[in-house]
């Protein structure tokens, strides 16, 4: 299980740094997505996986931390109101610039 969720992480993380360096706005909103997602199930495995066990603390022995799920649902909120952001914003700079490269300007043009 545990192979499994580190390969998982090692692949939102390359995919996300891949995502982020590409020079399209839509690509690096996507990259920043994919690593919001990492880090997320990054914390969330910080508290133990645990499968089956409550999230209050003493009931019984073996019991999940409720303190990496309470940060990695703040962290969801608060992740889908920046994207959304962002991509409102990347919309508003495309219109405006008339392309969607991040640095606003277009490579294949001539630069005269």
């Amino acid at each position: 299980m545990e192979l499994l969720y580190a390969i998982t992480l090692g692949v939102l993380t390359t995919c996300g740094v891949y995502l982020l360096l590409r020079a399209r706005t839509f690509t690096v909103i996507l990259g920043l997505t994919l690593l919001s997602h990492a880090v997320n199930l990054y914390l969330f495995a910080s508290g133990r996986l645990v499968a089956g066990a409550p999230a209050i603390v003493g009931l019984t022995g073996r019991s999940a931390d409720p303190l990496p799920q309470a940060l990695v649902l703040t962290a969801i909120v608060i992740g889908f109101a920046m994207t959304a952001f962002v991509v409102v914003l990347a919309l508003k700079a495309a219109v405006e610039l008339r392309n969607d490269h991040v640095d606003g300007e277009n490579p294949d043009e001539d630069r005269a």
